[in-house]
């Protein structure tokens, strides 16, 4: 039994934002339906853009392995008025919609947050979008980098001495992701508090607690993990600027390279803790400075510490230094690689590489699904399927009979996979 274990969530969207909130939902045990476009008549296209991105096995990105896992997918021409009434029908059951098209494309198919609502007043629909379903930019279209940008994180993000850096993943879209899981469940519980689940049915006899719309900006999921950003721009005059390695005004709090040329990520900016790291690194004098007690004062003197603390890191090996610092009580990390989490004692005592197969049989490593739940726990029990896997069995869920499902596939209103010509009744349903 996981966390979620019941609860229904359709994703209409593609990327990155929009399933990645849904992967999460799927990860704790909620029925993940998700709709993909389906091959073209000549079989070029179709599914999750995210399927061809980087590396490739058996034609699907092992990206895709992460990101769909626990989905089932289900192929619908959404331009096919058909279609648009199947994924009309799950939405209605669904306790989630996910959804990141640009504003205003749902509407137009139908499938809009108000629409659905009329029908099922418990409707709860997470949108993700670049600028919201408000205000003057919220028909263009917006990527996690812009969302990183306009939010404010790229700004502070590199060398002062250069252009602004970008995080080596999508962070935006995952961060609005993120916030859209926790706007869903905040929504399920004012729901469930108002009368829960819609009952199927309309007018006097509808019973059903008060959904509502989880509108995701990107730039405003970004902005919100901005820190003191604001109140010191607007109290102090202050505009955070770009600090390389460092963490602003707290000190020290840095990277720094050690003689193997390694790095290491020394966080000495506690009142106590930078006491015990400049006695480990011989510096009794700054240990005992009064100026330096506390992190103000410190702050004045950054460089001078910093230095201190380089010079120290550049005259050992790595393994010195992690050794000498954990002694004293200093917190203290190399910056790992993928290859450092794989042999890391840390990452496999708390199981977070897993093992899985391919469906030709080979092998392949999964990240572990965070957080860790002790009594419902997440976990993966199938990595991302292929186009249209499970069309036939959520149709069949449906009430639709194998002659109705063949003839929606010949006419190309549904997807299916390659070697599933037709309907079989003996598939579960």
């Amino acid at each position: 039994m996981s966390a979620l274990t019941g609860l229904k969530v359709l994703e209409l969207g593609t990327l990155i934002a929009g399933p990645f909130a849904a992967r999460i939902f799927g990860e704790f045990g909620a029925d993940v339906i998700k709709v993909e476009t389906p091959h073209g008549p000549d079989g070029s296209g179709g599914g999750d853009p995210i399927r061809s991105w980087r590396h490739l096995h058996q034609g699907n990105s092992l990206w895709w392995s992460v990101q769909a896992r626990n989905k089932r997918s289900i192929a619908l021409n959404l331009k096919d008025p058909r279609a648009r009434d199947i994924a009309r029908q799950l939405a209605l059951e669904a306790d989630v919609v996910v959804e990141n098209y640009r504003p205003g494309v749902l509407e137009k198919w139908g499938l809009g947050y108000e629409q659905l609502r009329a029908l099922n007043p418990a409707t709860i629909m997470v949108r993700l979008s670049g600028y919201g379903q408000t205000g003057p930019m919220k028909d263009q279209p917006g990527f996690g980098a812009i969302g990183e940008s306009m939010g404010g994180l790229r700004y502070v993000s590199g060398h002062p001495d250069r252009p602004p850096l970008r995080v080596g993943i999508s962070i935006g879209d995952s961060i609005a992701a993120l916030h859209g899981v926790i706007g869903a469940m905040m929504a399920l519980r004012h729901r469930d508090a108002t009368g829960g689940r819609w009952n199927g049915q309309a007018g006097e006899a509808c019973r059903a607690g008060q959904g509502q719309m989880v509108d995701v900006a990107l730039y405003e999921a970004v902005f919100n993990m901005m820190e003191s950003l604001v109140p010191e721009y607007d109290v102090a005059g202050v505009v955070r600027e770009r600090t390389g390695g460092a963490l602003p005004g707290i000190v020290p709090s840095n990277t720094y390279t050690t003689r193997d040329g390694q790095n290491v990520v020394i966080a000495g900016n506690g009142d106590a803790i930078f006491r015990r790291l400049m006695q480990a690194i011989g510096r009794e004098d700054l240990a005992t400075d009064p100026d330096l007690a506390r992190n103000d004062g410190r702050a004045r003197r950054v460089e001078e510490i910093d230095g201190a603390i380089q010079q120290w890191c550049g005259g050992r090996g790595i393994d010195e230094a992690l050794d000498t610092l954990k002694r004293a009580d200093v917190p203290v990390g190399k910056i790992y690689s993928v290859a450092d989490m794989f042999a890391d004692p840390q990452f496999l005592a708390r199981g977070m590489i897993e093992q899985h197969r391919f469906t030709d049989g080979s092998p392949v490593k999964l990240p572990a699904v965070v957080p860790k739940l002790s009594e419902t726990p997440g976990g993966t029990h199938w990595i991302g399927p292929e186009l249209g896997e499970h069309t036939e069995e959520v149709l069949k869920s449906l009430g639709y009979d194998s002659a109705a499902i063949d003839e929606l596939a010949k006419t190309g209103a549904i997807g299916r996979p390659e070697n599933q010509e037709t309907s079989n009744d003996s598939h579960s349903s």
